[in-house]
């Protein structure tokens, strides 16, 4: 699979990482850059997530989620969502 060449973010991503401190951000930093480079990195999901995957990775030694959709024809990646596992899913599903 190709990289991606650029990325986009959604409004409540961009709201999350507002918060975040900058050693959070340096993390997810990393995160960002290693979906960038392998973007079939993370868990595709089903059902009515099936256009959603998901990379977990540590930030601050707890199990964080980045959820993105990656489209191969634009070589676009899309960040739409990060937090911890619990809700993750269900407050994603509110959002769409």
């Amino acid at each position: 699979m190709a990289k991606a060449k650029s990325v986009l973010q959604t409004s409540t991503f961009k709201k999350t990482v507002k918060k975040l401190k900058s050693n959070q951000k340096k993390e997810l930093d990393t995160a960002v850059k290693k979906v960038m480079a392998e973007p079939s990195l993370g868990e595709q999901k089903k059902g009515d997530l099936a256009f959603l995957r998901v990379y977990k990775f540590k930030m601050n030694k707890q199990l964080t989620l980045l959820g993105y959709s990656f489209d191969d024809g634009t070589l676009t990646l899309e960040l739409m969502a990060l937090g911890s596992h619990e809700n993750f899913y269900r407050n994603l599903k509110q959002r769409i």
